[in-house]
């Protein structure tokens, strides 16, 4: 067999901040399958490969998991140089874990390409350090696009013991913030949603946790950025952001 597959890492969708095996693996690519996140700067360094999306979004149809494993293998074997292009990292809530194993079980040769992970991406871009010396010397990363995700992991952590970083958690934000309440965490605690992280449209929201579920997005929608990806940050560490703004829910370009 001559073919092999890549699982490539996206980062947060600025092309200047893909690695250096990430650009020459688009390349080399005879096929891209790539999520529905992934901008279009990105897809044309892939400029002698086929293109098709296999992305997933909340809400939608979307490519059966499965289907996606049989066309890389199919592809592989057929020869063809596959990238399987996910957003942020492969690793990183992207499934890449089932990939690896569905490749492995084949017989497929295979390398994971790591990505930087919105989970860090989109605070730095916004100015908002994860940790920070004598504020946060942890932060936890959760799943917002199910309960039985977050609520376990959120559950066990102490008000204010880390900063918590929530991918995919824009619809979940009023019942997150409102199960971080109840466990105890100060209504004042600093927040930050990041809409669109390292794109031109990047905008972040600023405000408290118990304004998270009552406006936060109200502005930031009406600019266009409804089907923006979205971080969410909770913890002191927002306080110190350079764009943070003093007014509840601020919203604010974060320039690229």
């Amino acid at each position: 067999m001559s073919g092999h597959v890549s699982l490539v890492g996206a980062g947060p969708g600025d092309p200047d901040l893909l690695t250096v095996r990430a650009v020459r693996a688009l390349a080399e690519a005879d096929l891209v399958l790539y999520d529905s996140l992934v901008p279009l700067e990105i897809l044309s360094l892939a400029s002698r490969a086929q293109r098709f999306s296999v992305g997933k979004r909340a809400g939608r149809a979307s490519v059966r998991q499965e289907t996606i494993h049989a066309l890389m293998i199919r592809a592989a074997r057929r020869g063809k140089r596959v990238v399987r292009l996910k957003g942020g990292d492969p690793f990183v809530f992207g499934r890449g874990g089932e990939e690896v194993l569905a490749l492995r079980a084949a017989g497929v040769p295979h390398e994971v390409v790591p990505g930087l992970t919105s989970a860090l991406a989109a605070p730095a871009l916004a100015g908002i350090p994860v940790t920070h010396r004598g504020v946060s010397s942890a932060f936890a990363v959760v799943s917002g696009h199910d309960a039985s995700a977050w609520q376990p992991v959120l559950a066990g952590l102490p008000p204010g013991a880390a900063t918590v970083v929530v991918l995919m958690g824009l619809r979940s934000r009023a019942a997150i913030a409102a199960f971080l309440l109840e466990r105890g965490w100060a209504r004042s605690t600093p927040v930050a949603l990041v809409l669109g992280a390292g794109t031109s449209r990047a905008r972040t929201w600023t405000g408290s946790l118990e304004a998270l579920g009552r406006d936060a997005l109200r502005d930031s929608l009406a600019t266009g950025l409804s089907d923006a990806p979205g971080t969410i940050v909770v913890g002191d560490v927002v306080s110190l952001a350079a764009s943070a703004q003093p007014q509840e829910g601020a919203v604010h370009a974060q320039g690229r």
